[in-house]
């Protein structure tokens, strides 16, 4: 193993420790049934100047099978003139997947749900850059006028009172929503992740049994808190209610299973690649035949996209160490990576669900 291979693991391994894989752990996982309606309650007062307001959302725990509340909380932007696009819950191929949020110069598409406070479905209301500076809208969100100055006034037309309560988009109940050419596009974009007071944010959230659907049925007793992380003192806010009643699903999902989800693989490096099938027998029927060969070309298509994204990330690498970037850097994309190389080993696990099934046994062929 090269050196500078062994060092870049060995730092992997040391920021691991600190940023655990269960913060990415809803990237890449199908959940059978739709996340509870939102719940009710205050934005706590803005703790300074710069904070940006992340709503709260529901995010998935597979070792217990339950949604939990991942409250809602003032974050620093992490550059001048970026907003943050919330993450969302939405329906596809059979199950609900989570979009993980994202920082950018301009709010994407987040599902249509309306978090409240500005993120009424579409864009943000509760705020805009002006000249290096942050100005919040006072409808919108508790800010202290004796404290920040760059505020004004612009009402919001159905704000989070006043709408709905429902988390997800698409399947039964859902919001039916869908992104724009422009929302599409900005996805592709470059966007910096969540950054690591919001990880640390979520970890504490799934570590805390209170703030599990099942426990407090849909009403968390954390539902908003004034800083990332700080889940006691006069900044945290409670649930008024939960957004409707709670009704869970009567069959909760089997945990994952470790041969058929994807891993938590950092790098595209550490995915072993897809191994092809023997070469069809010619003794075997047309249909087993016509199954071996699309699984081939499957299987080739699927390593090939998997190099490409691993020498994708090992020029990244070798890039961030010429240019010598800071702990920050290496870190966004660190998680950068992983969320890369997570949805590549949750879309090629989709495509081969998709795939053809391997017909039951050999057809004979009818004499012509």
């Amino acid at each position: 193993m090269r050196i500078g291979h062994f060092i870049r693991h060995l730092s992997l391994s040391i920021l691991l420790l600190v940023i655990s894989a269960s913060s990415f752990a809803q990237i890449g996982i199908s959940v059978s049934f739709g996340p509870p309606p939102l719940p009710i309650y205050e934005q706590p007062i803005i703790p300074g100047d710069g904070y940006i307001w992340t709503p709260g959302y529901w995010a998935w725990d597979s070792d217990f099978g339950d949604y939990y509340w991942v409250p809602g909380t003032w974050v620093l932007a992490p550059q001048v003139g970026y907003l943050w696009t919330p993450g969302y819950w939405g329906w596809g191929n059979g199950g609900y997947f989570f979009h993980e949020g994202f920082w950018g110069p301009t709010v994407g598409f987040y599902g249509g749900i309306n978090y409240g406070f500005g993120y009424v479905g579409t864009g943000y209301q509760g705020g805009r850059w002006d000249g290096g500076h942050f100005s919040y809208n006072r409808a919108v969100n508790n800010v202290n006028i004796t404290e920040i100055h760059n505020t004004y006034n612009t009402t919001v037309i159905n704000n989070n009172t006043t709408v709905n309560r429902v988390s997800y988009t698409g399947g039964t109940g859902g919001i039916a929503a869908r992104p724009t050419p422009a929302e599409e596009s900005l996805a592709q974009q470059r966007h910096i992740p969540p950054v690591a007071a919001q990880v640390q944010h979520a970890q504490m959230a799934r570590a805390n049994p209170q703030l599990r659907a099942s426990v407090n049925q849909g009403k968390p007793p954390i539902a908003a808190t004034a800083r990332p992380a700080e889940f006691s003192g006069h900044g945290v806010v409670a649930a008024h209610a939960a957004g409707a009643p709670y009704h869970p699903q009567p069959n909760q999902p089997n945990r994952p299973n470790p041969a058929s989800q994807p891993a938590n693989s950092a790098h595209a490096s550490e995915v072993q690649p897809h191994q092809a099938p023997p070469p069809p027998n010619t003794t075997a029927s047309k249909a087993d035949q016509k199954y071996q060969q699309q699984q081939t070309k499957l299987i080739e298509k699927q390593n090939q996209e998997h190099q490409q994204l691993q020498q994708k990330q090992e020029a990244e690498h070798q890039r961030v160490e010429q240019q010598r970037a800071n702990e920050a850097q290496k870190q966004q994309m660190e998680q950068r990576h992983q969320q890369q190389t997570q949805q590549m080993e949750q879309r090629h696990t989709q495509q081969q669900q998709l795939a053809p099934h391997q017909p039951a046994g050999r057809t004979e062929e009818r004499p012509k």
